[in-house]
């Protein structure tokens, strides 16, 4: 549909991840692990995206970056 103000899904690899929020690999895969201390049960999980290949969805990392921001803010 030409001229549709929505946008379609958009998969971020693991290293688009690192970059837009600013945490290791390391860090990431910890969010995600509940036996790590640093588990964060609202980071969001990957989906498969091939046999060997996962990515995250746009919309959600910026839903998780803004809860950040909402919760620092008040």
């Amino acid at each position: 549909m030409v001229g549709s103000s929505t946008t379609q899904p958009r998969v971020l690899r693991l290293k688009q991840v690192l970059d837009r929020v600013g945490l290791s690999r390391s860090t990431i895969y910890d969010r995600m692990n509940p036996a790590s201390p640093r588990y964060d049960h609202s980071f969001p999980k990957p989906m498969k995206i091939g046999s060997s290949a996962v990515g995250w969805l746009e919309s959600s990392i910026n839903k998780w970056i803004e809860s950040l921001v909402d919760n620092s803010l008040g």
